[in-house]
């Protein structure tokens, strides 16, 4: 895999607040630029939820109300993540949450396209079983000892997520590769299907 070639890449990773549909409390994302995350351009904000964060949410990524209660609201936040993520590629693990949330706080939003590394990962180790972020952290022997933050925190889970796809990558030869594998169906970037062949092309 020649990362020279990859356009930029956003791997991002929200917390909400618990409620059914959720309401963000934090957004990180964080740059790979040359087959490696760059941690001193993450951006990562803390998000007043316009519900309360629910017990159950709390103890998954231990932010609390208070700690957010004096913090900016999504109105406030939103147009500068907006600005960050429109037009980018961008990568989450099990993409169709964190794409679907974003997406509802920011309707018009169109990124280039959405990398998942949970697809990824099932594409590239087929009998491993089991998926989960933590799982797949082990599976591909990464060190998260110089990552700062926590698990489950926005920051910690995009960085995880980002050097668990520059991992993955290495499997595939080019970027278009990794695209079939990695984008799923149906979500911004997706590769087109194949024309069919010329003796289908038929008119009856």
């Amino acid at each position: 895999m020649d990362f020279g070639t990859w356009p930029p890449v956003l791997v991002v990773d929200v917390e909400g607040n618990g409620e059914q549909p959720p309401d963000l409390v934090e957004v990180a994302a964080i740059p790979v630029i040359g087959g490696s995350p760059v941690p001193k351009f993450t951006r990562s904000t803390l998000i007043r939820p316009p519900r309360l964060i629910t017990p159950f949410a709390r103890r998954v990524h231990g932010i609390r109300n208070q700690d957010v209660a004096q913090v900016p609201t999504w109105e406030q936040v939103g147009p500068k993540v907006y600005a960050d993520l429109e037009g980018a590629w961008i990568c989450a693990h099990n993409a169709h949450v964190d794409y679907g949330v974003l997406l509802r706080h920011m309707p018009t939003w169109k990124p280039a396209g959405v990398l998942d590394t949970l697809r990824l990962a099932r594409a590239t180790y087929p009998k491993a079983g089991r998926y989960s972020l933590d799982a797949l952290i082990e599976l591909t022997g990464l060190d998260l000892a110089s990552v700062p933050g926590q698990r489950h925190r926005a920051a910690y889970d995009a960085h995880a997520t980002a050097l668990l796809l520059i991992a993955l990558a290495g499997h595939y030869d080019t970027w278009d590769a990794l695209l079939t594998a990695a984008v799923p169906p149906g979500m911004p970037g997706a590769p087109l299907p194949a024309p069919p062949k010329s003796e289908e092309q038929t008119l009856w």
